[in-house]
């Protein structure tokens, strides 16, 4: 899944970085960005990925924060992410699916990172609770449904069992 995803968003960005704790990763051929909080979630994961953004010499103002257990995103709805939000004054673009705000598959600003960091520092960690400190643009329906007929572009792995039916999904759709 991660092999898939590296070459996913090599595809839609510059470059592809992996928050996990150093070294773990390394065998993908992509820099690993050391987690600054392990084990608190995704939330200091996005903010470890914004900080990371800050300091680079290639600073952009939108990154682009997937999760790696999400088989069925495709490169055409990453590049309207991106394209909506380069068009966008939030500081998180987002969709919303029938399962809720998605936001493990979000652009968000650079600049949304102080914001973040106060509030994870007050002991915020729900992502959700972190977007609501920020102005966010969410996609609905609408926006995303013509990428996915169906029904699965959001869905993600939990389980070993929905690794296997994600496995038998993509080899049944290469065939």
């Amino acid at each position: 899944m991660l092999a898939r995803m590296i070459e996913l968003l090599q595809s839609v960005t510059a470059q592809a970085k992996i928050v996990a704790a150093p070294g773990k990763y390394a065998a993908f051929g992509v820099e690993i960005v050391a987690d600054r909080w392990p084990g608190e979630g995704p939330l200091g994961g996005i903010i470890t990925a914004l900080e990371d953004a800050a300091r680079s010499a290639a600073r952009r103002d939108w990154n682009l924060i997937v999760s790696c257990d999400m088989p069925f995103l495709t490169q055409e709805w990453l590049k309207f992410l991106e394209e909506r939000a380069t068009k966008s004054t939030a500081q998180v673009v987002l969709p919303h699916s029938a399962s809720g705000p998605e936001p493990l598959c979000a652009c968000w600003r650079t600049e949304a990172l102080e914001s973040l960091r106060s509030g994870f520092a007050s002991g915020v960690r729900k992502v959700t609770d972190g977007i609501a400190l920020l102005q966010a643009e969410v996609l609905d329906g609408k926006d995303w449904k013509r990428f996915d007929s169906a029904g699965r572009l959001f869905w993600n792995m939990n389980t070993a069992a929905d690794y296997e039916e994600a496995r038998r999904i993509l080899e049944a759709e290469r065939k």
